[in-house]
């Protein structure tokens, strides 16, 4: 009674289910798989029904109970001959309006699920159903739909007659013509109306073949037909896969010639453009199946190429209409949707100009829409209410189109591939213009949106983190084009220097780590690396100091603005700041004073303690760099540098500044600049000065406590610091030791000759000796003057003489 669900036996199943088709087409509610008691119980009330000629509720139940199951039942031809009865009762009996159409689907299933049905049967069936529609008083939408899904099923079983065939393409072309009115305008039954058509073009005949192709193309633009839309396109594509395997199965060449010439080898103003370009697109996708024999393979590489030209012409008249205006592309909108999730499904498709455009645009404007959301949502925000978009975005989300992004970028990056120099060109600076506009906007959205509308926030960087995806795939593919020995400098370097500005625009939304994007970063810095021009030209594309802080924007002037709340701008500026380093030597110290180091101390005081660590590093990265011809003026600038350095770091110690980042940094300046340099004598100073700010808990609490972190970077900077900075230091860590705790002494003053009795330092070890033995009598003696060390702690002059 039963049999295994297969629902690619139902053709308007499959489509819904390929299309992504959240509209249900189920005639009745579908519940938990029916037991087979259930199902004989069902048969034996329609059978009783029948007899009895009493039609109630009970039987209406039955029938629903058995469509409800119509995955998993198999109905068999006595059953299909009480369908039949029941149908031709309709003279003398009336029916529940709705039996009609549930009789109407068994016997779909009944004949979908047939082995060899019964010639006399399928007649009857025939009848029967050109009965009941010409009776007008029983016509509704779903009727109609069933009568020409049945016909077209009818007319494509192999076993049936010529005549019978030809009577059920009859019946369907006539329904579709007359009667398209009551269905066309109904979204649940486009994918019906589809498969009947689709099973009409199945069948054997030649006949009415033409009259269905008008039918097919031509609904559309009907008055009270569909309107179009990416769901009714991936329909219109798999419909045609479907069919032209079977053509390609069953040896039809002269029907893939037919279809050839009238649909995607002749413009027919009476055709819809985009279901030609997605039937183009099913030709395609179903010639990649690899039947090949003889005249058979002559024919389909006629038809993949009838279908090729197809789809570039109607790219050719998208761009010849200007698809990159914002008019042309909202008016184009379905089309060039149609082309990414085509060209996505469809395979490999030869390389065009026009073909690359159009896809460009379509993922660009339509796969993430990025730009028309915030615009729209700038010009509501605080007029209108958000609902609306929100729905707006999250259906977005769900969208079959949405989720093929992935495949869609795959298909992107293989035409630019195949491209010329000047259309790759092309389409770069569109993505890199693209990356542009996200951080501007998005800047402006997350700005206004935050603590306000965080869930419609959200969603929205859902579509921009995928963008970040694609961005990433297409950086590394025009990587792998332009970055070659082959190709010049100048053209290398410009690159790299775009998909760096580019990626630190996105650099927000990147939140997994990605093997495409460090393979990318790779290349780029490597190019970047090799010449000071595009290390400098990086560098200036850095948002100005007065930007950063003050920006002068419409919206910003709506809100309170915080520079360091402004997480999207600091994701950007933390890509700055860990890219610099790793081309530091190429930037001179001029850029690096008049570009870099502003922005460089504002971040250094960001609350992100991630963002104030980069920020030491980069300071690291030029203390400890080198440049030649200019060494005098760096040496200069980083002595500069160092002072304000200690001040904007230790004002913020230890609330901002991370300590790692402070003691990198105090390491490294003390190693680079030059000996006795006052920025060396400032630093210490302004440590002993921080370090006396702690209270003395602190100053002998944990290693991880403020003030001792301090004092254990001072006491590491005695094997560190240059000899004519050493007696000062000794100085003032005698000053701040003296006046710990005993214990805490103690403790420091085995640290001290611990790291002392290590060192091979034949310089400077004997005084750091005597002063030790000075200190520790100092301390054991309760002793709180410095001046007490006598002659052990004195000037440089002085240590200089002793040793």
């Amino acid at each position: 009674m039963a049999r295994k669900a297969n629902n690619s036996l139902f053709l308007e199943e499959w489509l819904r289910t390929v299309s992504g088709s959240s509209v249900s087409g189920d005639l009745v509610q579908q519940n938990s798989a029916p037991s087979a008691r259930s199902i004989i119980q069902a048969w034996s009330e329609i059978r009783e029904s029948l007899q009895n000629h009493n039609f109630d509720t009970r039987y209406l139940q039955a029938l629903r109970a058995l469509v409800s199951s119509d995955s998993t039942i198999h109905v068999a031809d006595p059953q299909a001959k009480l369908l039949i009865s029941i149908l031709a009762l309709r003279e003398d009996v009336s029916l529940p309006s709705d039996s009609y159409t549930l009789v109407l689907r068994l016997l779909y299933v009944w004949i979908r699920k047939a082995f060899r049905p019964s010639q006399a049967l399928v007649g009857s069936a025939v009848q029967a159903i050109r009965g009941v529609v010409d009776d007008r008083r029983n016509l509704q939408p779903t009727l109609v739909a069933q009568s020409v899904l049945v016909s077209g099923a009818f007319a494509c079983v192999p076993s049936l007659s010529g005549d019978l065939k030809l009577l059920c393409l009859e019946l369907l072309c006539r329904l579709l013509e007359e009667e398209y009115s009551l269905v066309g305008s109904q979204e649940e039954l486009v994918p019906v109306l589809l498969a009947g058509i689709g099973y009409a073009l199945s069948s054997s005949l030649d006949v009415h073949y033409l009259r269905l192709l008008d039918l097919l193309f031509g609904i559309w633009l009907k008055d009270e037909g569909p309107r179009g839309s990416v769901t009714h396109g991936l329909m219109v594509l798999h419909l045609i896969e479907w069919v032209m395997s079977g053509y390609m199965r069953s040896n039809y060449i002269n029907k893939m010639s037919l279809f050839a010439n009238e649909v995607l080898e002749t413009s027919k103003e009476k055709y819809t453009v985009f279901a030609v370009f997605m039937a183009a697109a099913g030709v395609l996708r179903a010639s990649t199946a690899g039947f090949s024999n003889g005249a058979q393979s002559f024919e389909i590489s006629k038809l993949r190429n009838s279908a090729e030209k197809r789809i570039e012409f109607v790219a050719q008249l998208l761009v010849s209409n200007g698809i990159v205006t914002l008019p042309t592309i909202q008016r184009e909108g379905p089309l060039l949707k149609c082309f990414a999730i085509a060209l996505a499904r469809c395979g490999s498709v030869s390389s065009s100009a026009p073909l690359l455009l159009c896809l460009t645009s379509a993922l660009l404007t339509q796969v993430f829409p990025l730009g028309q959301i915030y615009e729209s949502f700038c010009k509501a925000f605080g007029k209108e209410p958000i609902g609306p978009r929100l729905i707006w975005v999250r259906k977005h989300l769900s969208n079959v189109l949405f989720k093929e992004s992935g495949a869609i970028t795959g298909a992107f990056c293989n035409q630019y591939i195949s491209a010329s120099e000047e259309n790759k060109y092309i389409v770069e600076n569109m993505t890199w213009d693209f990356c542009q506009n996200l951080y501007l906007q998005h800047r402006q959205i997350a700005l206004l949106l935050r603590g306000i509308e965080d869930t419609l926030l959200g969603d929205i960087e859902k579509i921009a983190e995928s963008s970040f995806l694609m961005v990433v795939v297409f950086a590394l593919a025009v990587t792998k084009q332009w970055l070659k020995p082959i190709v010049s400098k100048e053209r290398k370097m410009e690159t790299s220097v775009k998909i760096l500005v580019s990626f630190s625009c996105v650099e927000y939304f990147r939140h997994i780590r990605l093997p495409e994007y460090m393979e990318t970063i790779r290349e780029v810095i490597s190019c970047v690396q090799e010449n000071d021009a595009p290390c400098v030209s990086f560098v200036e594309s850095i948002p100005s100091y007065n930007s950063l802080t003050t920006p002068r924007d419409l919206f910003t002037q709506r809100i309170k603005y915080e520079w360091s709340r402004d997480d999207v701008q600091t994701s950007r500026i933390l890509f700055y700041l860990r890219v610099i380093p790793t081309c530091i030597g190429r930037l001179s110290a001029s850029d690096f004073r008049g570009v870099v180091a502003s922005t460089m101390f504002l971040y250094i005081g960001h609350p992100n303690r991630k963002v104030a660590r980069a920020s030491h590093t980069l300071l690291v990265a030029f203390l400890s760099s080198a440049k030649d011809l200019e060494e005098g003026e760096r040496n200069q600038l980083k002595e500069h540098l160092v002072f304000y350095y200690m001040q904007r770091s230790l004002e913020v110690y230890p609330e901002i500044t991370p300590f790692e980042g402070l003691a990198s940094g105090v390491a490294t300046l003390v190693r680079h600049l030059p000996a006795g340099s006052p920025a060396i004598f400032y630093s210490v100073h302004s440590l002993v000065e921080k370090a006396s700010t702690f209270s003395t808990n602190s100053l002998q609490g944990r290693k991880s406590d403020p003030g001792s972190q301090i004092l254990e970077l001072l006491l590491r900077l005695v094997s560190l610091v240059d000899i004519q900075v050493l007696p000062y230091l000794m100085k003032s860590l005698a000053q701040l030791i003296i006046k710990l705790p005993k214990e805490r002494q103690n403790m420091v003053l085995g640290e001290l000759y611990g790291q002392v009795a290590e060192s091979d330092d034949v310089i400077r070890k004997p005084s750091l000796v005597s002063w030790l033995q000075s200190l520790n009598y100092l301390c054991s003696n309760n002793r709180t003057e410095v001046s007490a060390f006598g002659s052990t702690i004195d000037t440089s002059n002085q240590l200089g003489a002793r040793l």
